[in-house]
């Protein structure tokens, strides 16, 4: 399993819209693509002053490919609608995470 994970550095005075679009809008239309198996949101905890508040969403997808598809269909399409929702106001770090290991 893979993980794409992207951190967001929100500004303060639109968290709470960009928490109810990214909810109604983005998630689903990420799980609308087909490539991923769930999305999480979580809010970074750190006391670390960036001048907004950190949010990680992660998108499990089952392999490298559906991922390779994903950023070649979809991802310009998908983040055009963040950037003109909200601009420069969110900044923006991705990664993808390769499940090693899982114990309960």
């Amino acid at each position: 399993m893979l993980i794409y994970n992207v951190t967001s550095l929100v500004e303060f005075p639109i968290e709470k819209e960009w928490l109810i679009w990214m909810k109604e809008k983005h998630l689903p239309n990420m799980l609308a693509t087909k490539k991923f198996k769930t999305a999480k949101i979580f809010k970074v905890l750190n006391d670390q002053d960036q001048g907004g508040v950190s949010y990680a969403i992660q998108f499990h997808c089952k392999n490298q490919q559906l991922l390779k598809e994903y950023l070649i269909n979809d991802a310009q399409l998908l983040r055009k609608d963040e950037i003109e929702k909200f601009g420069d106001r969110i900044v923006l770090f991705r990664t993808e995470l390769q499940l090693i290991e899982e114990q309960s």
